[in-house]
């Protein structure tokens, strides 16, 4: 009979959105025991997280199983980059992008038959200002909304959208100079995203086309836009089609400095972080090994109706395709949001 393999779970009892016991209770009962012999540790304090990871690889255990957002899965993925443990992922967060880009059910009884599968990859990472990211990280707007949400006391689609409106209404662009291994670039920016995996989570999409084993990162740059715009962006972000958009610029590297006039946030997988002038951002090419299933077949999904989630905010009965055909209904709802938004 072969040996079972070791698994470690860490849960953080505090963060994320699910109902922790429950979800332990699932993993005794699903959990393959012929397969497996486990303990679950609970966090206790900030950073609590990559000690318990770090011991683990240290004493050899197969699988650490991150229990919780992308926060706790950062600060557990990080401890295990560079040595033979797995990184295993329930998701319970507001984004779970990293997830989401790796096809692992959102729901804990799918993402735990995943684990009984045991299918293991190795993916890149990501390091800027010394950081370790495994799905994005940036500067400008894209930051300050970071910092915004992360001090919000509600989580979810809904207040990411809500805060990213609300700011952009004060938010204003900065200069940037981007050095990569094709010299330097200039931009007036709202925000630069340097991406490993291609979402920030929630399906939001902002670099459709990246990849966490191509070995290198996907740079999206976001140019000044006006209230006009935001209905098209949204859409976009959420469809895969940000990159067709004229105030979205790319590129690919394995390393670039950004360069700005003065300190200020940065994030790295959501978590914001202040930092200096010049930030280095590189890729660190099959640094983490990973659990996940084999990617399905993808078949398009139906477009988002984000106007959807906008309408269900502002407490107005939905409007349907009409606003396809009607511009001028669409531009009025989007001041509508606003309006309402400005005023908070």
């Amino acid at each position: 009979m072969d040996k079972k393999k070791r698994m470690t779970f860490i849960v953080n009892p505090i963060s994320g959105t699910h109902n922790k016991e429950a979800i332990l209770r699932l993993i005794d009962e699903l959990l393959d025991h012929n397969k497996f012999d486990y303990e679950v540790r609970k966090t206790e304090y900030a950073g609590h997280a990559s000690e318990i990871a770090a011991r683990a690889a240290e004493e050899g255990v197969d699988t650490v199983v991150a229990i919780g957002g992308d926060g706790t899965i950062n600060e557990i993925g990080r401890s295990l980059i560079h040595t033979s443990s797995c990184l295993g992922i329930i998701p319970c967060g507001s984004g779970n992008g990293l997830a989401r880009h790796l096809h692992i059910p959102m729901d804990p009884k799918g993402a735990i038959h995943v684990l009984n599968d045991d299918l293991r990859k190795t993916i890149d990472y990501g390091i800027i200002d010394g950081h370790p990211f495994f799905c994005t990280c940036g500067v400008g707007f894209d930051a300050f909304v970071s910092l915004k949400f992360a001090d919000s006391g509600r989580r979810g689609l809904l207040t990411y959208l809500e805060n990213t409106l609300h700011e952009s209404l004060n938010y204003r662009p900065e200069t940037y100079e981007i050095e990569n291994s094709a010299g330097t670039v200039h931009y007036k920016a709202f925000l630069i995203a340097c991406a490993n995996a291609s979402q920030y989570g929630n399906n939001a999409y902002i670099a459709p086309h990246a990849s966490l084993t191509d070995g290198m990162m996907d740079i999206t740059v976001l140019e000044p836009f006006t209230v006009l715009d935001v209905p098209t962006l949204a859409f976009q972000l959420f469809n895969r089609m940000l990159d067709q958009n004229s105030r979205i610029k790319t590129m690919k590297d394995k390393c670039i400095i950004i360069h700005r006039t003065k300190e200020g946030v940065f994030h790295f997988d959501g978590d914001p972080q202040m930092g200096g002038k010049d930030l280095k951002v590189e890729i660190v090419h099959q640094g983490l090994n990973v659990i996940a299933p084999v990617r399905p077949k993808r078949i398009a999904p139906p477009p988002l109706n984000v106007l959807q989630h906008f309408t269900d905010f502002i407490e107005r009965r939905p409007i349907t395709a009409t606003i396809a055909d009607k511009h001028k209904q669409l531009l009025m709802l989007n001041q509508q949001i606003l309006r309402r938004l400005s005023k908070k």
